[in-house]
């Protein structure tokens, strides 16, 4: 059975960083893209940041590009998203997931697995 279990949400001032982990078991995914998303209350979830299978490639949303950075380690079947310069509006519950292709993709519906979610709460 896939789980995904991301690790590393908490509360951190504005202007600072956080560094979430996400640990998938019940096979190997290193041939498939994988992707964070991220929910603040009242809204829809939205894509953040993925990388592709090798982690060669990655793409970001516009809203987190030259601050935060995702990157995979294979041998341990995790992925890993850097945050630094936080602001309040990064506040949200944080998904892990991964693709169904090799490639990345923006779209929610490309991905088939998804983690329970990490809370990162950044104060004023």
């Amino acid at each position: 059975q896939v789980q995904l279990v991301e690790s590393g949400g908490g509360l951190v001032q504005a202007g600072g960083s956080l560094r979430l982990s996400c640990a998938a078991s019940g096979r190997t995914f290193s041939s498939n893209a994988m992707g964070w998303f991220r929910q603040a209350p009242g809204k829809e979830r939205e894509f953040v940041a993925a990388i592709n299978w090798s982690g060669q490639a990655t793409r970001y949303a516009d809203s987190v590009k030259g601050r935060f950075t995702i990157s995979r380690d294979n041998a341990k079947n995790t992925i890993y998203l850097q945050m630094n310069s936080v602001k309040p509006e990064d506040t949200a519950v944080y998904y892990c997931a991964v693709d169904r292709n090799p490639y990345i993709s923006i779209r929610k519906d490309a991905y088939a697995n998804w983690g329970q979610g990490t809370q990162v709460t950044v104060s004023k």
